[in-house]
């Protein structure tokens, strides 16, 4: 069987980690019916602290075909994306295409593949926000409607596949992140050293991200984001801001005064820097999914920095609010987050933590990756 594994941005090289050490556990155990893997990366994200590093602290292979599409429009990026996938499509010939996610990579691979009558999996499908104004809401609409096997990460995912019709190929297998997690946190805790780079002690910070396109391309949201940042930072919490390309180019270009003290921004961190950040914060601000998801994983109060989210499973067990890009909403909701049963303090507070919560409760047990690749050889009759 050969699997063609196209990605592009950081959280799918994140999310493809679990899926290659399967595939690489599957061939040495049966070497008589082995996995051909092919590794397509589009170049969405070319920057090293963006691509490579990934490549390096996941162990990773080199990508067996690197499309350098890079920036530019939806349709530019997305056309050209489908016109080289297409052609690799052509040359290797394989019986699955894996696609990631919601972004632009997603959808080109998904098209490509489909149009050439190549099964697509759809890794991390039933996702909604139902805000159609996202452009990774129509991507994974779209991805799901012309994929033949659906890998969810929750039962909610499962269920609004259902409320469109699509029931057949839907299989509930857990979260490829929470697998990329219990893979890779200890390496993260030898090895990182961010916390001493940035002389930071646990639970003595905040932390946030800001990367999406509803925030980053919309002046007003952004510039209330960044003052809902200052308002914490001038409380007193020491704010640290890993910030995304994108966002840097449009605080600049807004010339946005983020200037404090208490606020640090730094450049991109790897993904082993990251979830060291995110385990020690004290709270987490974002409009990541996957930044969400992790401080779930780790049990730390999360600001979400959107109206709506797409991992509800977060907001119903009590570990996420969502705060929009009002400043004073921002503010608070993190010093309800500070304010939480774990702190000394106390205060009115939207936090409603249970605890304890099973392990991994409701993001599946760490073996998503396993479950997908022996889904997929019993689709295609090789067990």
């Amino acid at each position: 069987m050969k699997i063609v594994n196209i990605v592009g941005a950081r959280p799918q090289f994140i999310k493809v980690a679990p899926i290659l050490k399967a595939i690489e556990g599957h061939n040495r155990a049966r070497p008589d019916v082995p996995i051909h893997e092919v590794l397509v990366h589009t170049g969405q994200h070319y920057d090293y602290e963006m691509s490579q590093v990934f490549f390096d602290e996941l162990g990773l292979k080199a990508p067996d075909y690197h499309l350098g599409v890079g920036s530019g429009t939806h349709g530019y990026q997305t056309g050209e994306m489908l016109k080289r996938i297409e052609e690799v499509l052509l040359r290797e010939k394989p019986d699955w295409v894996l696609v990631y996610g919601d972004t632009n990579s997603t959808l080109a691979g998904a098209l490509a593949a489909a149009k050439l009558h190549i099964r697509v999996a759809h890794v991390e499908a039933g996702l909604r926000s139902f805000n159609k104004r996202m452009p990774e809401e129509i991507n994974r609409i779209l991805t799901d409607h012309v994929s033949d096997c659906l890998f969810c990460p929750t039962e909610t995912a499962v269920q609004n596949l259902a409320r469109e019709g699509i029931t057949k190929g839907v299989y509930l297998v857990g979260d490829v992140m929470y697998d990329a997690v219990q893979m890779y946190l200890a390496a993260a805790e030898d090895k990182s050293q961010i916390l001493e780079t940035l002389a930071l002690k646990p639970k003595e910070y905040a932390l946030a991200t800001v990367h999406r396109a509803e925030n980053t391309d919309d002046p007003e949201r952004l510039r209330n984001i960044m003052m809902g940042l200052k308002h914490i930072a001038q409380d007193g919490l020491r704010v640290i801001f890993p910030a995304h390309p994108r966002t840097r180019k449009a605080i600049s270009d807004l010339s946005l005064d983020i200037s404090s003290s208490n606020l640090k921004v730094i450049g991109p961190v790897s993904y082993l820097d990251m979830l060291v950040l995110e385990k020690n914060a004290r709270v987490i601000l974002t409009d990541s999914g996957g930044v969400q998801k992790e401080a779930f994983f780790f049990r730390v109060p999360c600001v979400t920095l959107r109206e709506e989210t797409e991992w509800v499973e977060t907001v119903e067990a009590g570990w996420n609010v969502l705060a929009g890009c009002d400043p004073e909403r921002i503010a608070h909701a993190s010093l309800a987050a500070q304010c939480s049963a774990s702190s000394p303090y106390s205060c009115s507070i939207p936090f409603s933590p249970r605890t304890p919560l099973p392990p991994a409760t409701p993001y599946g047990d760490g073996r998503a990756g396993a479950r997908i690749v022996m889904i997929l050889l019993e689709c295609s009759g090789r067990l």
